[in-house]
């Protein structure tokens, strides 16, 4: 009875407004007397050591490449999913939001390439994000003046959005690569695929080898979050025993503790595993991993010198304009050109501007674009440039997709 599309979209708006909380608390700390407190909390080293092996980042890049890992998870997840059984199972139906999703990254790389190319070209990738957190959230504000099949058109998206962005940090954003480590990482892999076949069920013997995936993978010099997509991919998305086969009258029975234990084995049986840990990692990622992502990263300070610096800065304008422009653009051209290709069908009650409305959400590349950001930029100020543009083109982006889908449904409605 469960519908896993209004499940997913009501998490993702409602950890929006955390994430916009998180955010903006970043923001009053670091602008703040105690913002030198700010800048000690997240850059303070943490480490752990296992067999002679130490491990030490600052608690910032735990965030990001650690915790950060299960949000990518959870992405790769869904991901699974929406490709063996939702809105992306089947030619036709992935048709759309994969060429639109297509159109929402080339297009604003481009314009970020045209206008700071010169300067700072390895922040191409940082436009082409989408926040699904946050787009999603726009369109829950308006409530029904928004059709059901442009959300699942947006949750389409962003997840081959999504996709684009890890291509672009297994590719772009990852130097150095240690060929040695990188075996150790497709070697964990291979055993987890191995071991699906072989049916072996304890999950502990899954995350442990996920934790070497990860490892291998910082080794290698390649982002490690990357290890979290791929557990999620492999993932199985066939439940163990098909529920027709549970007797109703076990799943019921509560009499001990034991016969409680063979309850949730039997019902945690029947749902795939693909199900169940979205069910359960998706509140974490969503409520408490995200928020603290923006927490550690969106705290830039801002100053009249440095608001003036970065509108001055071509990294800012290359940002801006590719979210705020390229997104919309590129997402309303190619899906107009499916359309009348006749190689995808628009989503059903859609209009030109109704689809320009979803690219502005889509615009509003949060998350994402930070993560890149922080790949792209290792300069301080460059970074900082970076973003403050993300704040302010994700911000205009959502009041934009507000103001073009709130008039869409107004005229509708006469």
């Amino acid at each position: 009875m469960l519908s896993p599309l209004r499940d997913f979209l009501r998490a993702e708006a409602s950890s929006g407004v955390l994430l916009l909380v998180a955010t903006a608390a970043a923001l009053v700390w670091a602008n703040s007397p105690w913002k030198g407190a700010y800048h000690d909390l997240w850059h303070a080293s943490a480490g752990i050591e296992v067999a002679g092996h130490q491990l030490r980042m600052s608690l910032q890049h735990w965030l990001t490449d650690g915790l950060m890992s299960f949000f990518f998870l959870v992405v790769g997840l869904e991901i699974k999913r929406e490709v063996t059984h939702g809105h992306l199972a089947g030619r036709r139906a992935a048709t759309l939001p994969a060429v639109a999703a297509l159109g929402g990254m080339v297009i604003p790389a481009m314009i970020y390439l045209a206008v700071a190319g010169g300067t700072a070209p390895r922040g191409w990738g940082v436009p082409m994000a989408t926040d699904i957190a946050l787009a999603v959230g726009v369109l829950a504000v308006l409530g029904d003046r928004v059709p059901s099949s442009l959300r699942a058109f947006l949750l389409g998206l962003a997840i081959v959005d999504d996709i684009g962005a890890i291509i672009v940090i297994a590719a772009f954003y990852s130097d150095g690569v240690s060929i040695r480590w990188l075996v150790v990482a497709a070697a964990a892999l291979v055993v987890v695929a191995a071991a699906r076949t072989a049916r072996i069920h304890p999950s502990v013997v899954y995350w442990l080898l996920g934790v070497v995936c990860w490892y291998g993978l910082y080794r290698a010099g390649v982002h490690p979050t990357l290890a979290g997509v791929a557990m999620g991919l492999l993932a199985p998305v066939t439940p163990r025993v098909h529920a027709d086969l549970i007797d109703q009258d076990d799943l019921g029975d509560l009499s001990t503790v034991g016969a409680a234990f063979e309850t949730t084995a039997m019902a945690r049986s029947s749902v795939s595993v693909v199900e169940w840990l979205l069910h359960a990692l998706h509140p974490w990622t969503s409520y408490v991993i995200i928020p603290l992502f923006a927490l550690a990263n969106a705290g830039v300070q801002i100053s009249a010198d440095s608001f003036s610096a970065a509108l001055r800065s071509a990294i800012t304008w290359g940002i801006i304009a590719g979210l705020v422009a390229g997104k919309p653009i590129g997402i309303w051209l190619a899906s107009s050109g499916a359309c009348r290709l006749g190689i995808a069908d628009p989503p059903e009650g859609s209009t030109g501007r109704s689809l320009v409305g979803v690219g502005s959400a889509a615009g509003i590349g949060f998350t994402v674009a930070l993560f890149v950001a922080e790949l792209a930029f290792a300069d301080a100020e460059m970074l900082a440039e970076a973003k403050l543009a993300i704040l302010l083109a994700s911000t205009i982006s959502g009041l934009l997709a507000v103001a073009i889908l709130a008039t869409r449904g107004r005229l509708n409605r006469r």
